[in-house]
């Protein structure tokens, strides 16, 4: 990262805040360096939500919203998607290039023999009741995995922070499953070494001791893209959660659980399952019209999910990629005129060609297909988001590795512009109005 010119700050009183360094990455805008801002001026900057704000240097996953580009580690994820395993990506994240032969047969194997988990935390799913969400079970049970691995809790070594993340990679699948299984009432099954990472999740969820469970090749491939498209998306909410824990040296189970717990909200991991509400409530193509018009509308309360991004002003590449998928899935289940994909084939089309949504850029993205992919195959609503989370787990320690082995990192502390009361005096009851 460059440093190729300077940038100055000035104020309506003639005073100025000297220069600051302007700094260049490989790719996306240049960010000025104000780290010494408050030192020197006195005076913080207000950003919030931090749309303009780059809080740390990372190598891992660029975006460009405006051309329609997400890159992981250089790479096109339509490349990845369509020619890498889920875990070639987590590698490739990890680690910083794709794996060759030797490598990917390694690390695969190391994966698998960590998928089981221990007996005892079989216990931790009695403590909730059944009708417990799945997320809220995912995120307490992750985070009691540093209760079990004490050999691996060193921040400064490397080979610790190696082997949590094969831990964390490996078991999310059986502690999803686990989770699915609990709330569903059936018994656990436990991970089979002879599948893929993927296979193996499939089996887990769906397989039941009385019968063995038959794998489809295609649907496989479905939810091992769904994981890749997932497995990363830059300084996002629940990444940036990640980041903020582990800067204090909280381990990283315990940052990984922060970063399920914020990515269960609404309008971060559980955009899927909101779109797919919102198809249900509109029910019929017959009503995509009436619908259109009320999202048009700002007093309706109704609000078109799946479409527009926090970060992309064009058509989300992952969209396009979940597009292809939700056909291959809905094909080989027979599921072609499935009700609620032609509904959204519709929505999509005239969203599209309509000037309102056209001219704000409100195209679709990878939620509004993604949750519809899951439900074919079975995955009820309410795990759509832990699927997210399993995925996204990856992601989230390629970025707190990178981020504890950053020398310029600090512990995250946000500063603020106060708007409350100026120092005042307790006054005594009795005098009180």
């Amino acid at each position: 990262m460059a440093n190729e010119e300077n940038a100055s700050l000035s104020f309506a009183d003639g005073s100025t805040g000297g220069d600051f360094p302007v700094l260049s990455g490989t790719l996306g805008p240049q960010a000025v360096d104000i780290r010494s801002l408050l030192g020197t001026t006195d005076k913080v900057t207000y950003d919030p939500g931090f749309l303009s704000t780059a809080s740390c240097r990372s190598s891992i996953t660029f975006i460009d919203g405006d051309e329609g580009v997400l890159l992981y580690r250089g790479y096109p994820i339509e490349q990845l998607a369509e020619q890498c395993d889920f875990l070639e990506v987590c590698y490739l994240l990890i680690y910083g290039e794709l794996p060759n032969e030797e490598q990917k047969a390694k690390f695969d194997n190391t994966v698998t023999r960590h998928t089981m988990v221990h007996d005892q935390i079989n216990n931790f799913f009695r403590g909730f009741r059944r009708d417990a969400h799945p997320m809220a079970v995912l995120v307490g049970t992750v985070g009691a995995l540093s209760a079990f691995y004490h050999d691996s809790l060193d921040l400064n070594d490397e080979s610790h922070r190696e082997i949590s993340a094969y831990r964390l990679i490996a078991k999310l699948p059986t502690l999803t499953a686990m989770a699915y299984k609990y709330t569903m009432g059936q018994p656990f099954i436990y991970p089979l070494n002879s599948l893929s990472y993927t296979a193996n999740f499939m089996r887990m969820l769906f397989g039941v001791p009385a019968e063995e469970y038959q794998l489809n090749d295609v649907l496989v491939r479905a939810l091992d893209r769904i994981f890749i498209l997932h497995a990363d998306h830059e300084q996002n909410a629940s990444t940036s959660t990640v980041r903020l824990a582990g800067s204090s040296g909280a381990n990283p189970f315990a940052c990984i659980a922060a970063g399920i717990a914020c990515l269960w909200g609404p309008a971060h991991g559980g955009a899927n399952e909101a779109c797919l509400e919102m198809l249900e409530e509109i029910g019929d193509v017959s009503r995509v019209g009436e619908y259109i018009k009320k999202a048009k509308d700002r007093n309706s309360g109704f609000r078109l999910m799946g479409f527009g991004h926090r970060v992309y002003k064009n058509y989300d590449p992952r969209a396009k990629l979940m597009r292809e998928t939700c056909h291959e899935v809905l094909g080989e289940l027979g599921l072609q005129h499935d009700r609620l994909f032609k509904l959204a084939m519709e929505l999509e089309r005239i969203a599209l060609e309509d000037e309102y949504f056209v001219e704000r850029k409100l195209y679709p993205n990878v939620d509004f297909y993604s949750g519809i992919v899951q439900r074919a195959m079975g995955i009820p609503n309410n795990m759509f988001t832990c699927i997210f989370a399993l995925a996204r787990t990856v992601g989230w320690l390629a970025q707190w590795s990178e981020m504890i082995a950053d020398p310029e990192q600090k512990i995250g502390r946000p500063r603020q512009l106060y708007t409350g009361e100026v120092q005042r005096d307790v006054v005594p009851m009795s005098l009180r109005d």
